[in-house]
């Protein structure tokens, strides 16, 4: 399994959005992300070579910083620990400020260590930054996906920024932060669903279920991820677990869990294919063993707008 949401972070550095009061003020280290990793994540009637069976290495995911140097500061994570990190999404807010040209001259000379996705964030599409919206037909011309996290509405603008790029990938995280099913009915999020399901360029990543849907059965937790497995197909699905947000709700194995309870009934190479293999294509992850060495950290100097 590649879980294709987990955040490592350190408040020292940034990150202001994490408050002193909240469980996740502190540090989480490579070593934690390892260490949460121990327990298999398989239940007990799997077979041991389900593709479940183990967490081959884990997506990360930016954690909103704050600053440009957190691209670099991630892209040093991946390749220090390629044993555990197989990619890298950095946050497009950051480089908003870059303009078109030398936002396209940092990835061509990051080249092949250059993020594995780009993520772009808040409540609402218009109120994320114009000048990082700016951006997305770079990623489209340089063939690294576009994450989308929004509050509302994440699904249906997925598909449309999808139809006006088609040659991006578009890749929804946390199934487009549905409503917790005890507050909200699902029918407007199903709806959305398949009108994405639409556009073969989006992708859903089954992730953030143990935190948003807390409280609610687990059947009707799986329902959401069973519902966009049947609308995209396996091979337009991932998986994740958004550790160490998950923390107050669970550990990394229980909400990886829960996000995989939706694909009972899936054929072993439909499984694998949302446990492994889509991740493998839209990331274009390589194996743990990339031989790369020494790479000198980039400056990113945000004052040059060529």
């Amino acid at each position: 399994m590649i879980d294709c949401h987990v955040h490592l972070w350190d408040p020292a550095d940034g990150h202001p959005w994490i408050r002193p009061e909240s469980p996740h003020f502190r540090a989480f280290t490579a070593d934690d992300l390892a260490a949460s990793g121990a327990d298999p994540v398989k239940p007990a009637d799997q077979a041991a070579d389900d593709p479940a069976a183990s967490i081959d290495g884990a997506i990360l995911v930016e954690a909103s910083r704050g600053d440009v140097g957190e691209t670099d500061a991630l892209r040093r994570l991946w390749l220090d620990h390629p044993q555990i990190i197989l990619g890298y999404v950095a946050n497009l807010h950051l480089h908003a400020d870059d303009g078109t040209s030398r936002f396209r001259d940092l990835l061509r000379e990051l080249a092949e260590t250059r993020p594995h996705g780009m993520r772009l964030g808040g409540p609402r599409w218009e109120q994320t930054p114009e000048a990082a919206r700016a951006l997305i037909p770079v990623l489209a011309d340089e063939d690294v996906v576009l994450e989308l996290n929004l509050g509302r509405d994440a699904v249906r603008v997925a598909a449309d920024v999808a139809a006006r790029h088609p040659q991006l990938t578009v890749v929804v995280d946390h199934l487009g932060n549905p409503a917790n099913l005890l507050t909200e009915d699902a029918s407007g999020w199903q709806a959305d669903v398949t009108y994405a399901a639409r556009r073969p360029n989006v992708v859903m990543k089954i992730s953030g279920l143990l935190t948003q849907q807390r409280g609610v059965p687990v059947e009707k937790v799986a329902d959401l991820a069973r519902h966009v497995v049947a609308e995209f197909g396996p091979q337009r699905c991932l998986i994740g677990s958004d550790w160490p947000i998950c923390l107050p709700a669970g550990t990394r194995t229980q909400s990886l869990r829960l996000a995989e309870r939706g694909l009972a009934g899936l054929s072993s190479a439909d499984r694998g294919s949302v446990l492994r293999g889509t991740a493998e294509r839209v990331y274009q992850v390589a194996s743990p063993a990339r031989g790369l060495t020494t790479i000198e950290p980039l400056c990113f100097d945000s004052t040059d707008d060529r």
